[in-house]
């Protein structure tokens, strides 16, 4: 819901943070989270409170080593635009990229769940949709396709044909299985036409198992 700020200088400066390995949420993409710890429960029911926003971030450490890992210098906020409660103490959400942030440090939540100090001016062009005149379309599908296929994973190709540049690179690089790493890298990119580069480079050199990918 990025059209709901006009200047970084409207987000908040701290927000509540969801650690997550593996996940990453771009501007004006959506991510489907299934929530069932407790502390995130009440982190959830905060935001929901309050401006409904929520920072992912990853852990640059594994949270099976270390009980309070350290996180990544730059995470995505997002904005709860769905939200369902399910019969066994689940919440099923799904967030909304506005904007990327530094992390600049951490602030007392007062509770289990972690917040930080969120520096939103670098990233303040991710309020505007992208340019992407000279998007690689071609390119991009070539590497997807052969992606997929040694991988054994499909695609609605229909969507993927149709689907607005920024929209496609965003639920390719939010959705297929890269490593936290690359993720982050992708989270990174200064620009599209650098994720796009970025993406394309992943595609070409992943490898191994994964499931459907699938683009609604």
């Amino acid at each position: 819901m990025a059209h709901a700020y006009h200047s970084h200088d409207d987000l908040p400066g701290t927000l509540p943070l969801f650690p997550l390995s593996g996940v990453m949420l771009l501007p004006r993409g959506a991510l489907p989270l299934n929530v069932f710890e407790p502390r995130y429960l009440e982190m959830v029911d905060h935001a929901l409170a309050g401006n409904r926003l929520i920072g992912m971030i990853q852990p640059s450490e594994s949270e099976e080593t270390v009980l309070r890992p350290k996180l990544m210098g730059v995470g995505c906020a997002g904005r709860i635009v769905s939200f369902q409660e399910t019969d066994d103490n689940r919440y099923l959400i799904t967030l909304a990229g506005v904007c990327r942030f530094r992390l600049t440090g951490e602030t007392d939540s007062g509770a289990a769940w972690r917040a930080g100090a969120c520096d939103f001016a670098p990233f303040a062009g991710d309020l505007a949709e992208s340019a992407h005149d000279d998007f690689p379309r071609d390119r991009l599908l070539s590497a997807l396709k052969a992606y997929l296929s040694s991988r054994d994973m499909k695609a609605d190709w229909n969507s993927v044909m149709t689907a607005p540049s920024e929209a496609l690179v965003n639920a390719l690089s939010m959705m297929c299985p890269f490593d936290p790493a690359e993720k982050q890298a992708l989270l990174e990119a200064p620009s599209l036409a650098e994720r796009v580069s970025t993406l394309v480079a992943l595609l070409e050199m992943s490898g191994g198992d994964g499931g459907p990918v699938t683009f609604n």
